[in-house]
Parts: structure tokens; C-alpha cells; sequence
């Protein structure tokens, strides 16, 4: 049967469906990462948790609320691939393993997750924390508020290297607890690398993170020595691939980064002791940079507090974290590749937009800074839909008020924020 005339004339004449809980943003201007400039008057029309599509100036969208940004810049929501919802830097840290349980500390991480998200950052790398891939799945579930979470759970490291869950224990608890082995994330020849890696992903961890030399924190002597061969490396690599993880690798000592580079790994990160030869490496390697200045002058600074950490841990944090800063501007001018991470958790949770600030001291140009917090970081993830504001992708976008590009500062300020097209931070 044909439809009536009548009937046909009525269909045509009905409007078209409205956007179903659409938002209209009206941006002041919009930072671009593809070419690092803004583009001025752009208003982002939302659906669905999506952008429907990003039009000039800020006229009225029909069957949209509009929200007035005019006087803010949009940006496509920050990513900060370096933190540690689990935790957080006090004089109490080192004792809490034995005080607290796993139920508590997952409760108290999701007040950081929320911290991090009204800061900006939409998407985060966590590279270690077992509580944070349930944090990560209640997210996701939208039981609680915070960014999207790619978890590596627990840590790989040696015996005795960073991530070894029984350093600082005295005979007897080490001996009560045992000799911690792949399950627990420490590793000493290719083969148990390999379980280690497979564990991880029984686990349901997103990334793999190794630590490629001593760290900062780490109840134990030094900070920068190499923790693991080339053939150990390039097995958690290799594994990783298998199941299509990337591998991140903490690593301050020369040589330690050496071998994670050669293992091929896909990034360092803090990277204290680089030099000319590590950048060389790493740009024919391809490997990306996350520098962590952030903690850097954190540690540092609570360095000199009597008490604030162990003693064993306080020269370390004295003498290392001030030159991450330096690193980041020499590796900046050598051309290596480099993405925004802060490392947040040995700093404060919240605080992580301070990172754009020290990078643009570093020598980084603004337009920089974010495009590492935007794109690049996207890249390391190997999500192409994360980093921009485009039709079709995810609508996670952060505004500040004023120009980014002409004062860094303003990203401390960022009051306008959107993940999966849902505001869960807008201008009083």
C-alpha cells in the first residue's frame, strides 16, 4: 500500500527527532593537538556520550542545552599515563601494608579517582596497584566517579628490585610469608618473566609495568641500578605482545634503561640518568619518554622534613629528585619522543595538571605540554579514540578559563569537565 497523500504531507512536516539529552558546549576557542593551535568559536554538540559533531561559532543547536564557555578553552580530556589511584605519599605510607586491608584502601583510592577526574584528566595509565583493577571495574560499571583506568596491577620486578613485595621485612616476616615468585611479580630468569606476564593477564591487567632499575622509594639501598638482563626484558616483552600489551618501564640508572630499551620496551618512564647516548637509543628504538617531574620535586621537597620518609629512602629522594626536570629539558631538545605523566600518588592525587607547568619551565612550548597529555599519550595507549574531540569519538573534554597557550597556569584552574559525555564538573 502507498502511504496517503495526507499522510505524507504530515511526515514531512514533523520536525526531526531531537538529540536525546544532547549538550551543546560553547567553547571560547578549542586546542587542536593535530596542529597544537586553537581554533577559535567552536561549539561541540554531545549525545550519547559522543561528539555528534563540532561546528564554527556558537549559534543555537536545536534540541540541545547550550553551555556557555565562551570565555574558557576546550580540550580534549588530559591523560596522565604515570599514577597510583591505590595510594598516596605520607609519613604513614611505609607502615600501612601492615595496618590497613586491601577493602580499605580500594574505598580510599576512590576519593583520589575523584580528585583526578574533577582535575582534568579523564583517562589514566595506573602502573601498579593490585586494588586499582577493581577500582578500574567499578568505574567502569558507573558505581563510583573517576577517569577511565588502564591498570597493570602488580608491578614485575627481581629479587630485592623496586617492586618486591617484601623489601623492608624484617627475618621473620619474610620467612613467614615466603619467597615471592611470578604470582607476586618478581622474576629471575626469562622463564618465570614470561609467567609473570601471563599472570598479569589472568590478573586482568591492561599493561604490563616492569621496574627496570631501583627506585626512589623503595626500602632498599640504591635507586638506579639495573634490576634486569636484556634476555628478562625482551621475554616480558615478547610475552607481552602475545596478548597485546604495551610495557612500561621505571627505570632512573643509565644502564638499566639501556636494556629496557633494547628489550623493547614502549616507554620510560622518570628517566633520571638519561644522556646523549639513552636519547640516541630511544629514538631509533621509537620508545617514548614519560618524565614525572611532578614527583620529582616532591620527593625532593618532602626530602628535607626529618621523618617523612625512612632513612634509608631520604638520600635517595634528595639526590635524584631534583634532576628529573633537567632530564625532561635535554631530552626535549634531543628530539625524543615524550608523553604526560606525573606520577601521582608519590605526590598528591589532584595536583596532577601542576606536571603541564614544570614541562613548560623545562622549555616544552604549551602547545607541547598538552599535545603530550592529548595525542602522544593516546598513542602509547594504542587508543586513537582517546586524545582528540572529534565526531564519533568519546566526549571527554576539559575547559579552563582563558588561553592555555599564552599561560600554562590556567590548567590548574580547569573547572568545565566531561567524560563519556556525562559533566561531572562545570563553572560555578
Amino acid at each position: 500500500m502507498h502511504p496517503s497523500p495526507l499522510l505524507l504531507a504530515l511526515s514531512l512536516a514533523l520536525p526531526a527527532p531531537a538529540l536525546a539529552d544532547a549538550l551543546a558546549l560553547q567553547c571560547g576557542q578549542l586546542f587542536d593537538p593535530a596542529s597544537g593551535r586553537n581554533l577559535p568559536a567552536r561549539t561541540v554538540v554531545v549525545a550519547d556520550g559522543k561528539v555528534r559533531e563540532v561546528r564554527e561559532g556558537h549559534g543555537a543547536v536545536e534540541g540541545a542545552s547550550a553551555v556557555d564557555l565562551r570565555g574558557h578553552t576546550c580540550s580534549p580530556g588530559w591523560i596522565d599515563l604515570h599514577v597510583h589511584l591505590g595510594g598516596e605519599s605520607s609519613p604513614q605510607a611505609y607502615s600501612e601494608g601492615f595496618r590497613l586491608d586491601p577493602e580499605f584502601t580500594v574505598l580510599r583510592s576512590t576519593a583520589y579517582a575523584r580528585r583526578t577526574l574533577h582535575a582534568g584528566f579523564t583517562t589514566v595509565r595506573d602502573l601498579g596497584g593490585e586494588t586499582t583493577l577493581a577500582l578500574r571495574d567499578a568505574i567502569d560499571q558507573g558505581w563510583i566517579e573517576g577517569p577511565r583506568i588502564l591498570a597493570a596491577g602488580k608491578s614485575i620486578a627481581t629479587t630485592g628490585g623496586h617492586a618486591d613485595p617484601t623489601n623492608g621485612l624484617n627475618d621473620r616476616f619474610a620467612h613467614a610469608l615466603g619467597e615471592p615468585g611470578p604470582a607476586e611479580g618478581v622474576v629471575n630468569s626469562p622463564d618465570q618473566a614470561r609467567r609473570a606476564v601471563r599472570q598479569r593477564y589472568k590478573d586482568g591487567s591492561d599493561v604490563i609495568k616492569i621496574t627496570a632499575t631501583g627506585g626512589v622509594l623503595s626500602y632498599a639501598r640504591s635507586g638506579d641500578a639495573p634490576q634486569f638482563t636484556v634476555d628478562e626484558v625482551a621475554a616480558i616483552v615478547q610475552t607481552a605482545r602475545d596478548y597485546g600489551y604495551s610495557v612500561a618501564a621505571h627505570a632512573h640508572g643509565k644502564e638499566g634503561m639501556r636494556r629496557a630499551i633494547v628489550g623493547g620496551v614502549d616507554s620510560i618512564e622518570h628517566g633520571t640518568y638519561m644522556d646523549d647516548e639513552v636519547f640516541a637509543l630511544m629514538k631509533k628504538h621509537g620508545t617514548w619518554y614519560v618524565p614525572t617531574v611532578s614527583a620529582g620535586r616532591f620527593v625532593a621537597e618532602k626530602a628535607k622534613i626529618d621523618g617523612y620518609y625512612p632513612e634509608v629512602v631520604r638520600p635517595k629522594a634528595a639526590r635524584i629528585g631534583p634532576q628529573i626536570q633537567d632530564t625532561l629539558s635535554r631530552a626535549w631538545r634531543s628530539g625524543v619522543k615524550i608523553a604526560f605523566g606525573t606520577d601521582a600518588g608519590v605526590g598528591l592525587h589532584g595536583d596532577n595538571a601542576d606536571e603541564f607547568v614544570f614541562m613548560v619551565e623545562a622549555g616544552m612550548p604549551p602547545a607541547e605540554a598538552l599535545r603530550s597529555a592529548t595525542i602522544h599519550a593516546a598513542t602509547v595507549l594504542r587508543r586513537d579514540d582517546l586524545g582528540r574531540v572529534a565526531p564519533g569519538l568519546p566526549a571527554d573534554i576539559v575547559a579552563v578559563p582563558g588561553d592555555p597557550l599564552a599561560d600554562i597556569t590556567v590548567v590548574r584552574r580547569a573547572d568545565f569537565v566531561m567524560k563519556d559525555g556525562k559533566v561531572v564538573r562545570q563553572p560555578e
